[in-house]
């Protein structure tokens, strides 16, 4: 079952790690996918090929969110090119971690930049075609460190915890016209930005988790699935942890 069968989703960030995930679970069930890069031209278009390989329409999108211009650009190209706008995935984020007396104003500026204003200029531009459509979902990826905290990553959680506030806003103001609002807060999973850590420390996240393993990009990729879904129709303004039990 096509769970997502002729929606258009939008993802930032989809050419690795969470936002690939979600790249090729939307496509497998259906959706056409735009998706937002950074920079590899190349890497962009073979997750081009990778998805239209299920049938379905997909475009990269050279753009970036954090740029409230641009993000005005890229919606309108998307509603263009595909006809409508249905689901929006903010995944795209960057970390810059230090302790608080070590971080530099950039550092602290960069995170708010790209994790916390890029999902304000998406959304912002997003809900238009969704509120003249009466229709849309945003699902808003934050982390379970936006809700326990984590030393040396005050930036982050700060971005992060932001995300959820204005989530569970846009909910209350989205609800009457049926535009939904979740967000996903995943804990530790297995991807390029936490495949930098040593082995000691993998280790000792793994000895946290009550499951004990680490998450997968297909775990989430799951659970943005179900949110995207008629199967959520009367979800929305909620916080789901996705990390094994660990909080």
């Amino acid at each position: 079952m096509e769970l997502l069968k002729n929606k258009t989703a939008l993802i930032t960030g989809g050419t690795r790690g969470i936002g690939l995930g979600i790249a090729r679970k939307y496509a497998e069930n259906g959706a056409n996918v735009a998706f937002t890069f950074v920079s590899s031209v190349e890497k962009a278009q073979k997750v081009e090929q990778e998805l239209q390989a299920f049938g379905v329409k997909a475009k990269a999108y050279q753009s970036d969110a954090s740029d409230f211009a641009l993000a005005e650009k890229l919606v309108d190209d998307v509603v263009n090119d595909f006809g409508s706008l249905d689901i929006v995935v903010n995944n795209a984020g960057i970390t810059r971690d230090n302790l608080l007396m070590r971080m530099s104003e950039q550092q602290w500026d960069e995170v708010m930049h790209t994790n916390l204003k890029s999902i304000f200029n998406l959304s912002k531009f997003a809900v238009k075609p969704m509120m003249k459509a009466r229709d849309g979902i945003i699902i808003n990826l934050s982390s379970v460190v936006g809700v326990n905290g984590n030393a040396g990553q005050s930036n982050y959680a700060a971005s992060k915890a932001g995300i959820i506030g204005f989530s569970k806003s846009l909910a209350k103001e989205l609800g009457s016209r049926n535009i939904r609002c979740n967000v996903v807060a995943p804990g530790f999973i297995i991807t390029e930005m936490t495949g930098e850590l040593d082995e000691k420390t993998r280790e000792l996240w793994q000895q946290s988790i009550p499951l004990k393993r680490a998450g997968t990009t297909e775990d989430v990729a799951n659970l943005c699935l179900f949110l995207a879904s008629d199967l959520a129709s009367y979800i929305t303004g909620q916080v789901i942890k996705i990390d094994g039990g660990m909080m």
